[in-house]
């Protein structure tokens, strides 16, 4: 890999992922996504040095979202975590928890 290549693993570049990662249990009741589970059409998962958490949780006063199967993870900005790759999540699920939307799956390398 090259100084100026910076994804997250050795895949050949222009390989896709052909699936996306579940939020298979969201406790962050508070979000405005959250209602019986995450209803995020994608979340990004963000956050800072050893953390990871949900960056499209939001407090507001309505409930919002798509009908019927629980959100996925459309990206993942935690370049250091096993499960990321090419800024996808490679993990069969994730369980974003606490009242900081933490995503519990996240595991640095």
């Amino acid at each position: 890999m090259s100084p100026s290549d910076t994804r997250a693993t050795d895949r050949p570049k222009g390989s896709t992922m052909s699936t996306t990662t579940s939020v298979s249990t969201c406790a962050t009741t508070s979000c405005a996504f959250n209602h019986d589970g995450c209803h995020a059409l994608a979340v990004t998962i963000g956050g800072s040095q050893g953390t990871a958490s949900c960056g499209t949780f939001v407090t507001v006063d309505v409930r919002g979202g798509v009908a019927g199967d629980a959100g996925k993870v459309g990206a993942c900005q935690r370049l250091e975590c096993v499960h990321n790759t090419d800024l996808m999540c490679s993990a069969d699920a994730i369980t974003v928890g606490g009242d900081n939307a933490l995503c519990e799956t996240y595991q640095a390398r």
